[in-house]
C-alpha cells in the first residue's frame, strides 16, 4: 500500500496545476479553435465546420496586408530591442565594478514598468505630437520650418512605443547571460592577443546567445498579439492582427475573430518554435 501511495503521489502533487492549465488555458484554445470553424451570417452564429473564415482570410488583400505589416513591426521592434539590450547589458555586466552600482543601474530600467501601459503610451502624445516638446524644440532651433508629421500617429510612433513596452523583457535575458560569463574566458583571451572586438565576436555574443533567444520569444509572442499600442500610437491610420482581430470581435464577427486567432498563434508558436531550434535555451533556465 505505501509503494503503491509513492508510486501516485507525484500525479496526485501535479494533478491542481494540471487542472487549473486545462481549464483556463488549454480549453479557451480549443474553443477558439472550435469557433474558428463556425458561420456568421452577419446576425448571428451558426455552429457549423466550415473553412470559410479561413478562406476568407487568406484571399482578403486587406488580412494579408495586415499580416505583412504586423511582421514588418515585429522585426523592426525586435531589432531595435537587441540594438538596446546588447549595449546597455554589456556596460552593466563588464564596465560596473561594484555589485550595488550594478545593481541599482538595473533596477532604473525597470522604472516604465511601475506605471500602466495605457499611461506609458499616452505619455508619448504631448511629447510627439504637432504642438509636442520635441517638434517646438526643432521649432525653436529652426532645424525645422513646420512640426514633423510622423513622429506621431505613424509606423515610428508605434515601434517606438512598442520599443518603449518591450525593451526590458530583451534587456534583462542578455543582462543575465553575461552575468554568467565566466569573467577567466575573457582575460585567457587577452593574454593570448585577442583584440576586444574578437572577445565580443568569439565569447560574449556566442554565450550570450541563451539570452537573445529568450527576449526575443518575450519580445516577439508580446509584439505579435499588440493592438492597444497600435491603436493609439498609430492614431487609426495603421493596422496589426491584434488590432483586427480586435475590431471583429467589436463588430461580433467572432468566428472570423477566432480564426485570426488561431493563425496568429500558429504563426506565433512556428516562431517561436524556430528560435528554439537556433538556440539551445536549456542553460539559461
Amino acid at each position: 500500500m505505501y509503494r503503491t501511495w509513492k508510486t501516485f503521489q507525484p500525479y496526485l502533487l501535479a494533478t491542481p496545476q494540471a487542472l487549473i492549465l486545462l481549464m483556463f488555458l488549454v480549453f479557451p484554445i480549443v474553443m477558439i479553435g472550435v469557433v474558428s470553424f463556425w458561420q456568421f451570417n452577419g446576425y448571428s452564429m451558426t455552429p457549423a465546420f466550415s473553412f470559410d473564415n479561413y478562406i476568407s482570410i487568406f484571399t482578403s488583400q486587406v488580412s494579408l496586408a495586415t499580416y505583412i505589416n504586423t511582421f514588418k513591426y515585429v522585426v523592426l521592434v525586435w531589432e531595435a530591442c537587441l540594438a538596446i539590450a546588447l549595449p546597455i547589458a554589456y556596460y552593466l555586466t563588464f564596465c560596473i565594478e561594484r555589485e550595488s552600482v550594478r545593481v541599482l543601474l538595473f533596477l532604473i530600467c525597470t522604472i516604465p514598468f511601475w506605471t500602466s501601459n495605457i499611461i506609458r503610451m499616452i505619455s508619448w502624445i504631448p511629447l510627439l505630437g504637432r504642438e509636442g516638446l520635441v517638434n517646438q524644440l526643432l521649432l525653436n532651433l529652426n532645424t525645422v520650418q513646420t512640426p514633423v508629421e510622423w513622429f506621431l500617429y505613424s509606423d515610428f510612433a508605434i515601434v517606438l512605443g512598442m520599443v518603449h513596452l518591450y525593451n526590458f523583457f530583451m534587456i534583462a535575458p542578455v543582462f543575465n547571460s553575461m552575468m554568467r560569463i565566466d569573467r577567466t574566458l575573457i582575460t585567457a583571451a587577452r593574454d593570448m592577443g585577442a583584440s576586444g572586438f574578437d572577445v565580443l565576436k568569439e565569447i560574449i555574443l556566442p554565450l550570450t546567445a541563451p539570452g537573445i533567444a529568450i527576449g526575443s520569444i518575450f519580445v516577439v509572442t508580446l509584439t505579435m498579439g499588440e493592438y492597444v499600442t497600435v491603436r493609439l500610437m498609430g492614431g487609426g491610420q495603421s493596422a496589426s492582427v491584434g488590432k483586427l482581430i480586435s475590431t471583429q470581435i467589436g463588430s461580433l464577427q467572432y468566428p472570423l475573430a477566432a480564426a485570426n486567432a488561431v493563425i496568429l498563434l500558429l504563426i506565433t508558436l512556428v516562431l517561436v518554435t524556430g528560435i528554439l531550434r537556433v538556440v539551445d535555451i536549456r542553460k539559461e533556465l
